[in-house]
């Protein structure tokens, strides 16, 4: 057994910094969304009803009021709805509070701000506080009658980057599913912990995950105007957007809110801090920002409160759930494992080379993986010593691997995503019907960062974003082969059967084998046509990484 430095490794939170990166290009600034104040009122809301049409724009009443949305071929767009109040002033770092009425008809034809982060390959800088809004993706002509399955999309960006607006689903849509996809609050503004911040309960942090229930909670009382049904809802959402689907899953205040889960890439946090390390992490950031000398609590959360969204960007550390005692009562891995968490239909999965795109990342930080300082980086990557690092080493020896980097990509791949999805399938499939997934196309274009000498990025991190939402901001727009088409559509035909039946396997696609412990059958995503898979265990040295554990 190695030591405690691995067992973090493998359970512990992954802390990339996604929404950091320097250097790396941005994306351009989308529009902004229809000023509030042109139609929100203190109104009462407005009772539902069917939808109609105004031209060739639908118009939906929902419980806050009428929409018009737009009309764009075959899918019905909704963009810009407001979920929840502006948690801006007296309620930053508050629970989300509802949404104000209006009165007349509220264009929703722009995408509202997104929420504040620094510029990255990942998502657009953002300084607006006034980000909590939702876009709801309609089949044309659907707006009635209620009965089609809900996808609801929850953004990655290591819960500090990222936008609703980047993933257009037309192709989930065409399928014959409403899909929402929503904002959230990020960085330290969604997820900072602080004894001045307690709740009356006695929880702070994890704004971020109240929001997307907040969302989910909207979802229920007016998706069924958009032609869905609030009884057959998915969430699903990748890497930090696959975490918080995760955290939805074993959350108590989530339970009734969704009916299936889709878990992509999402596997690398299982083991979340308890509230007084969270807190004391908070105590540390009101430090430094210069708010932590006052001589009461409420002094502190008022002062922090004041703070310029800039200041809180520029002094946020690593940011994760944490367990509050209200929206998470236990860590992910330990809810899983017990079978305590929302017994619903998951898929889960993730990708054959996922921590090469971290390479790439941290490529300008740390330079090159050479033969020479390939153990240095296993001890940088997994946090061990030189002695744990060598034993990593000869477990992974250069000679097996295209290059350096390509063995480094390997050790993370295996230790941080692959094997504890393993190990979730493992425990999910014991209370509730699992199917799993590895994404296999070598030849994924790479649509977030550039190429890099020598190096193939294979199935990295995110890749097979590509195959089921046509990606509005990339800054290296790929082109999909014929075969790597018909794979999407695959997956698309996957994705929302399972939403509508709770089965991924449809007529005209490969049949998706459920998941068991003995079989521990998955499909493998490669084109033109997914496979079987049953090596993957043997594939990403799980059986080595569990004994390193010491599971």
């Amino acid at each position: 057994m190695l030591g405690t430095g691995i067992g973090r490794l493998v359970g512990g939170p992954l802390r990339v910094g996604l929404g950091r990166r320097t250097g790396g290009p941005v994306a351009a600034a989308l529009a902004a969304a229809v000023a509030l104040a042109s139609c929100t009122t203190a109104a009462g809301p407005t009772t539902p009803a069917p939808a109609k049409s105004q031209g060739s724009n639908p118009i939906v009443a929902t419980a806050d009021g009428r929409l018009r949305g737009q009309a764009t071929g075959t899918v019905d767009e909704f963009l810009g709805i407001p979920y929840a109040a502006p948690p801006v002033g007296p309620l930053r770092w508050r629970p989300p509070q509802p949404a104000a009425h209006w009165t007349g008809v509220r264009p929703a034809t722009q995408f509202g701000p997104h929420c504040p982060q620094t510029g990255s390959p990942f998502g657009v800088a953002s300084m607006s506080e006034n980000c909590l809004f939702l876009n709801v993706y309609a089949p044309a002509g659907s707006l009635r009658g209620g009965s089609l399955p809900v996808m609801v999309w929850i953004h990655g960006g290591d819960l500090t980057a990222g936008e609703s607006n980047d993933y257009n689903p037309a192709g989930l849509v065409r399928d014959g599913a409403v899909v929402v996809t929503i904002n959230y609050r990020l960085g330290a503004l969604g997820f900072l912990a602080d004894p001045a911040l307690k709740s009356p309960n006695g929880s702070s942090g994890d704004y971020g995950l109240m929001d997307q229930q907040a969302a989910l909670r909207w979802v229920q009382q007016n998706i069924r105007q958009f032609g869905g049904d609030p009884r057959n809802v998915t969430i699903f959402g990748e890497s930090a957007g696959g975490l918080s689907v995760l955290s939805q899953l074993v959350s108590p205040a989530a339970r009734g809110l969704f009916a299936k889960a889709i878990i992509e890439s999402g596997s690398y946090s299982l083991l979340q801090p308890s509230l007084v390390t969270a807190e004391a992490s908070g105590e540390a950031f009101a430090a430094k920002t210069g708010c932590a000398s006052q001589t009461a609590a409420s002094q502190t959360a008022a002062c922090l409160r004041r703070l310029p969204v800039q200041t809180i960007l520029e002094d946020q550390g690593a940011v994760g759930p944490d367990i509050d005692g209200t929206v998470l009562t236990q860590s992910i891995g330990t809810a899983l494992a017990t079978g305590d968490f929302s017994h619903v239909p998951v898929i889960d999965g993730t990708n054959h080379d996922e921590w090469r795109l971290f390479i790439a990342i941290f490529e300008p930080l740390t330079g090159p993986v050479t033969a020479a300082n390939y153990q240095n980086m296993i001890a940088s990557t997994a946090s061990v010593s030189p002695a744990e690092a060598a034993v990593v080493a000869a477990h992974y020896p250069l000679r097996s691997f295209a290059s350096p980097a390509e063995a480094l990509g390997a050790v993370g791949t295996d230790a941080i995503f692959a094997c504890p999805a393993l190990t979730m399938d493992r425990d999910l499939s014991r209370f509730t019907p699992t199917f799993a997934y590895e994404f296999n196309d070598e030849h994924a274009p790479e649509r977030f960062l550039p190429p890099v000498s020598g190096f193939s990025y294979g199935a990295a991190h995110a890749s097979e974003l590509q195959y089921l939402f046509h990606l509005n901001e990339s800054e290296f727009p790929g082109t999909l082969t014929q075969q790597q088409q018909r794979l999407s559509a695959a997956m698309q035909r996957y994705w929302t059967n399972f939403a509508r039946s709770g089965s991924p396997s449809a007529p005209g696609v490969p049949p998706w084998p459920q998941f068991s412990s003995g079989g521990q059958r998955m499909i493998s995503f490669v084109p033109p046509a997914p496979q079987a898979e049953t090596g993957f265990a043997a594939e990403h040295q799980c059986g080595f990484w569990a004994a390193a554990r010491g599971s």
